[in-house]
């Protein structure tokens, strides 16, 4: 069957570009509002649950045990970049808890997803900040970076990172998900199997090692946000 052709004068076919040009633009527009809308939104929720939370605990009646002091009441978090040499640093905090006199819990989250879900934000917060057993506290774990400030939250906790060298990072990811660690040696990483060298990797254009990769270590600052990632 040959192909049908529907044939279009020039100047119609110039106006069907300009109007789908324009389409595209007011689509795109109206995307982002309502995108903006939803962030709005998430954020409102996000305020009443936490208040919620404060008013259940005051409704419950009046507290037995004595306020913090500033530093008892202190909380960091240390939201882990893989790869940058966290699991030694954290090692450490687990090495002095006992005679420093401080807590260390780990964040576990699903498939070590670093970014919650609304509702595990919230949790995440309230569990922070009412959770006077564990303070001081040194919390670890792979999450990207999260505002306690819009959850209304004015103790907020001292986040603290280690950076690498971006192409010294990407190299040791590259092989972690090949090999392992000694930590976990019995653990079937990813690529397991795979003897790919990391140069055989860029020179064949492989995704594993793509410039842009250079770039994860960025979203742990920039926060949940669905720009960030």
């Amino acid at each position: 069957m040959g192909l049908l052709r529907i044939m279009m004068p020039p100047k119609l076919q110039l106006l069907a570009v300009v109007a789908f040009a324009v389409a595209m633009l007011f689509l795109e527009n109206q995307i982002q509002k309502l995108e903006e809308s939803r962030s709005k939104l998430e954020r409102a929720i996000a305020r009443h649950e936490v208040r919620e939370i404060e008013q259940r605990h005051t409704m419950d009646g009046p507290r037995q045990d004595v306020a913090l002091d500033e530093e008892e009441d202190m909380v960091i978090i240390y939201n882990r970049v893989p790869k940058t040499a966290s699991t030694s640093f954290t090692n450490i905090a687990y090495d002095l808890c006992a005679k420093n006199k401080y807590h260390v819990l780990h964040i576990n989250t699903t498939k070590n997803n670093p970014v919650m879900s609304l509702q595990d934000q919230v949790r995440f917060v309230k569990n922070i900040t009412s959770w006077k057993e564990m303070k001081p506290g040194f919390y670890h774990g792979h999450v990207s970076y999260l505002d306690f400030a819009k959850f209304g939250v004015k103790k907020k906790p001292i986040y603290i990172n280690v950076i690498r060298d971006p192409i010294e990072r990407l190299v040791s990811y590259y092989y972690f998900l090949r090999f392992g660690d000694d930590y976990r040696p019995g653990l079937r990483r990813r690529k397991q199997g795979d003897k790919k060298t990391f140069d055989e990797c860029v020179a064949e254009g492989g995704s594993d090692c793509a410039p842009e990769k250079l770039w994860l270590q960025i979203p742990f600052f920039c926060g949940h946000s669905s720009e960030c990632w």
